[in-house]
């Protein structure tokens, strides 16, 4: 499946169903990001049962901490 993630186009693998596993995929903490998919934020909850299609536009915020 081919989705947008942060403004680039990207062909996804077969196993990447699901929020969760996009961030497994990139190695990506599930507790130090906020998702959005096609505008909507996706809550940490969601991850696993928010499942992703064709065309989707995602949105991975990264938090770092800093001083």
């Amino acid at each position: 499946m081919r989705v947008v993630l942060n403004g680039e186009v990207i062909q996804l693998p077969e196993h990447v169903l699901f929020v969760s596993d996009i961030l497994k995929q990139y190695e990506i903490h599930q507790r130090c990001v906020v998702v959005e998919v096609n505008g909507e934020i996706i809550s940490r909850v969601e991850h696993q049962s928010t499942r992703l299609v064709d065309k989707d536009r995602i949105e991975i915020v990264h938090f770092v901490g800093g001083g």
